[in-house]
């Protein structure tokens, strides 16, 4: 399993345009076969971030979601979305793996 993870840096008096924005990306990752995490966005403190996290089986799934999502009308409307509100400032993208379970006698085996 791979995990896409984004931290987007949000105009901040456009929050509400990049909620639009999240809550269309959700299903649409649904759509090509992915998982999608959730959007996190401000609430306190710093009123410019958000973040996302959507998985997929594989890299290879990844990419084929990136190739069909690029010729999908709905995926494109929200990229034009972002684009014509000017939410998005810029975002980082990192591909990271989960553990998604425990082991305590792990560590207890690294104990000196």
């Amino acid at each position: 399993m791979i995990t896409c993870h984004w931290t987007y840096k949000l105009a901040p008096a456009k929050v509400a345009d990049f909620e639009d924005y999240a809550t269309a990306w959700i299903p649409l990752v649904e759509r090509f076969g992915g998982t999608h995490h959730g959007y996190v966005l401000p609430h306190e403190g710093p009123h410019d971030l958000a973040f996302a996290a959507f998985s997929f089986p594989s890299l290879a799934a990844y990419e084929i979601y990136r190739t069909e999502s690029a010729a999908d009308s709905d995926c494109n409307a929200a990229y034009d979305f972002a684009v014509r509100t000017k939410c998005i400032l810029r975002y980082d993208r990192h591909f990271l793996r989960p553990v998604l379970e425990g082991d305590v006698a792990g560590v207890r085996g690294q104990q000196a």
